[in-house]
């Protein structure tokens, strides 16, 4: 278990150094290696890593399953690739936290001026073709059935790391990567940072969700989301508020959004100021996303927060409706929950301990609302007492 979690940790670190000089490196888990890392707009992984945890350091052997199950996956994966033979070679590395003797071929795969390829493939030729061990058999003989060309390649782009810090060492260097010094919000940034990135590792494990790789440009992000809360910095506003024309209005005229308004009976000038914090909150909140101003993670967070309040709103206003509740008094209800939705989410930063401008609370409210689609979703904004019964009319309305 602890060499899952260590691979889940070691793929963080890793991003969070290349960070410095790559923002826009990705990294993948479980695709063609433990650990893969891509550059931009490539499909093909520059790097595979393999990563080996063990409590005990100890000597990493030259015969064990550690080093040769890797080189066995590193040659399925290049059979992928299609570069075995021609073509660019990913570096293939091995973190280990054993220890690679001197006079071993591990030895000599390390970076540094002590590296040798010649000498280690001769080694690992001899080490391929004895009998024993059982356990690393096939993986051997894998390595063998290259042809000698195909075994230079590989071996040439074999780099072991090896004395790799123990999982119980990785948060203090974890923290000194991403420049969180020691103080008072340190643990808590550290604890927040590792909460998302392994909400991150679910989805890149999980092969039927959408996500395939995280780049170090959301890393970063989510960093900076997390260390401006806990300083209460803003998050910038590049959008400058004026009157919707005529034509902006007449666009939003079938959503739904509009059509929650008209429910509690606002009239085309009141609709046409909500409006004016819909369009540009939606705007804004793009321009955060586009720019890594916020993460998608973040947003959810505040919207999360907006959904809150006008559920408290929503069900103190309506707790006395009842069946034979005149339509008229309905509909007043419905405007009174809008009016103090409205009022709260005014109120509510998108960074807790930061200000909003009072449009984007309002705007996102609006937002949330026309999201909604029947009585069954749980996630549904509204205004009229009944609004999830009116939405799903209106869709069934729509879809006929």
């Amino acid at each position: 278990m602890t060499g899952y979690l260590y691979q889940c940790e070691l793929a963080l670190q890793e991003l969070a150094q290349r960070s410095w000089d790559d923002i826009t490196v990705e990294v993948r888990l479980e695709v063609l290696d433990d650990i893969e890392f891509l550059r931009e707009d490539t499909d093909d992984p520059y790097e595979l890593l393999q990563s080996k945890h063990r409590e005990k350091a100890g000597r990493l052997s030259e015969t064990g399953k550690d080093f040769w199950r890797s080189v066995a996956s590193w040659i399925d994966a290049l059979t992928v690739l299609g570069c075995l033979s021609t073509g660019t070679m990913p570096l293939l590395r091995l973190a280990t936290t054993q220890v690679a003797a001197e006079g071993t071929f591990l030895h000599q795969l390390r970076p540094g001026p002590e590296r040798s390829v010649d000498d280690a493939l001769a080694r690992m030729e001899e080490v391929a073709k004895a009998d024993e061990p059982a356990n690393t058999a096939e993986d051997r003989k894998k390595f063998m059935d290259l042809t000698a060309a195909q075994r230079y390649r590989l071996v040439a782009a074999i780099e072991v790391n090896d004395a790799s810090p123990l999982m119980s060492d990785l948060d203090s260097s974890l923290a000194r990567i991403l420049g969180i010094r020691p103080g008072q919000h340190a643990r808590a940034i550290l604890d927040d940072i590792k909460g998302w990135w392994y909400g991150m590792a679910v989805e890149l494990l999980d092969k039927n969700q959408a996500r395939a790789s995280v780049t170090a440009q959301e890393l970063q992000c989510r960093l900076e989301e997390i260390t401006d809360r806990f300083a209460g910095k803003n998050l910038p506003i590049t959008e400058t508020l004026r009157r919707l024309t005529e034509a902006e209005i007449a666009a939003y005229k079938d959503d739904l959004v509009v059509a929650q308004m008209q429910w509690v009976g606002l009239k085309n000038r009141t609709i046409a100021t909500h409006l004016r914090d819909y369009h540009y909150a939606r705007a804004q909140r793009s321009e955060w996303l586009r720019t890594f101003k916020i993460t998608e993670e973040g947003l959810e967070d505040y919207e999360r927060l907006l959904w809150d309040e006008w559920d408290h709103v929503f069900t103190r206003h309506t707790d006395e409706i009842e069946d034979g509740t005149p339509a008229a008094e309905r509909e007043a209800v419905g405007k009174r929950v809008l009016d103090d939705t409205m009022d709260k989410a005014a109120g509510m930063p998108a960074r807790p301990g930061s200000t909003t401008e009072s449009w984007i609370g309002r705007g996102t409210m609006h937002s949330l609302a026309g999201r909604a689609q029947s009585a069954d979703d749980d996630e549904s904004v509204g205004w009229h007492p009944d609004y999830p019964d009116l939405c799903q009319g209106l869709n069934e309305q729509r879809d006929q």
